[in-house]
């Protein structure tokens, strides 16, 4: 087992890895942008080192400020989190040439599935049901208007690396499909340094169910069922839960040995998830795949009981998992929401110093945040401040304590997503579990449409 962990991120993701790490006597190092230098995570680790200023670029994403760190502290493992370096090849390879057990799958692992062209095709020969679409990227429009003119329109461009929604386009119309290419381009090259893009069928209302898989270096993969993981906004995630209301056993199991058999067919190792769209029929159909452990992965610790980060550690440190396929059972329902520092209504973010800051716990409440009275919100970082995560005996007792938790929350001193998070809970259609990536269209802010000018 490791000696020492450097964790290679900050926030609630950083304490969480911290967590494990006293759990299983592991001692932790700490790395911080001087905008974090007064971070829970800073205070809490066994050892911390500042890798440089705010900035993303040259802190948390500046991989030889991470290798120097860990090699200054004697650290033996890197936890990346998630987000920032998490699902890079590259600090996964530098860590490998340092002795530095990266902790997260090898390397051409994370190549082949970030690139999204190539996962398509490997996830196709392995067998996973897939949306008709190119088989690798599209060089040139005319490519591209070939190709959905044999699918069939509503098309979807995507950018081969990255994610976020960054670099993807939606195409209703062949003569939308010349600029939307073009500018997918550009997005793509911008925002991942590759312009590469592929495009597929794309679904009007589909859901966004996700599974969650774990596998070792000795040839055992599990899966941990499915999270649901429709409620989002611009392709960012709201709310998660687990299980799904539209999964039955029949189709988990069938599902999971799919992703099972995928994961072994790449050699995957360590936590991942994979990621699809399910029609109104029910029928799955391959997204992508992310390498690494997920914001969202509390709800499925609470549903299975099986604390997926010590499971990473264990796996990275040569141990085999802790448990079989057969061992896995699913218990309850859980419920995350993610509350951001951000206007509820119109969505711009609001950093800022937190006054009083109060999310009660109580029966199957778990928050998991870095938050606290005082504490300064940045502007440099992603505008999450808390997952509140609740469990219950089925779904309608969750979403209760979901709604009790964030009702008797008190956050002042930036404004929160609380209140939208409310406004979902209530929803009918949320309450009957009608949902799809489009759900949130209701509640968006409705642009008014721009005055036409008077004529004199």
């Amino acid at each position: 087992m490791f000696k020492k962990i450097l964790v290679a991120n900050r926030g609630e993701i950083a304490l969480r890895v911290i967590f494990a790490c006293r759990e299983l006597g592991i001692r932790t190092v700490a790395v911080y942008s001087e905008a974090d230098e007064n971070s829970l995570h800073v205070r809490f680790a066994d050892e911390d080192i500042c890798i440089g200023p705010a900035k993303s670029a040259d802190s948390y994403l500046n991989v030889p400020a991470i290798i120097s760190a860990a090699e200054i502290t004697g650290a033996d493992a890197i936890h990346p989190g998630y987000g920032f370096l998490s699902e890079s090849a590259y600090l996964a390879e530098v860590c490998e040439a340092c002795h530095i057990r990266f902790i997260g799958p090898d390397p051409h692992v994370i190549r082949l599935l970030g690139d999204k062209a190539k996962a398509r095709k490997a996830m196709k020969k392995a067998g996973v049901p897939m949306l008709p679409g190119s088989e690798g990227p599209v060089d040139s429009e005319e490519a591209a208007l070939k190709i959905a003119r044999e699918i069939g329109y509503p098309v979807i461009i995507k950018a081969v690396a990255g994610g976020g929604g960054r670099g993807m386009r939606i195409v209703r119309e062949p003569s939308d499909l010349g600029h939307s290419f073009r500018t997918a381009q550009r997005e793509a090259e911008a925002a991942f340094g590759r312009g590469d893009v592929y495009i597929e069928k794309y679904l009007d209302s589909p859901r966004h169910i996700e599974y969650q898989i774990i596998g070792d270096h000795h040839g055992n993969v599990v899966h941990l069922g499915e999270r649901e993981c429709s409620i989002q906004r611009r392709h960012q995630k709201l709310i998660e839960e687990s299980p799904s209301v539209a999964v039955s056993d029949k189709v988990r199991r069938k599902m999971g040995a799919v992703v099972v058999d995928a994961a072994r067919a790449v050699q995957y190792t360590n936590a991942g998830t994979f990621e699809f769209l399910v029609d109104d029929k029910g029928q799955f159909y391959f997204m992508e795949v992310n390498t690494r452990i997920q914001v969202e992965h509390p709800v499925t610790e609470w549903v299975t009981g099986i604390d997926l980060v010590k499971e990473q550690i264990r796996i990275a440190a040569g141990e085999r998992l802790s448990f079989r396929q057969s061992d896995v059972t699913w218990t309850g329902h859980s419920i995350e929401c993610r509350v951001n520092a951000e206007d509820p209504v119109t969505f711009v973010p609001s950093p800022g110093k937190i006054h009083a800051f109060s999310i009660p716990g109580g029966p199957g409440v778990r928050v998991d945040t870095a938050c606290h009275s005082e504490a300064t919100i940045p502007p440099h970082y992603d505008s999450m401040i808390a997952k509140v995560i609740v469990h219950g005996r089925d779904r309608a007792e969750a979403i209760a304590r979901m709604k009790r938790t964030l009702e008797m929350s008190v956050v002042e001193g930036i404004r929160t997503s609380i209140p939208l998070h409310l406004k979902i809970l209530n929803d009918p259609d949320f309450v009957a579990g009608r949902l799809s990536t489009h759900f949130m269209e209701r509640f968006m802010p409705v642009k008014k449409p721009v005055a036409a000018e008077q004529s004199a």
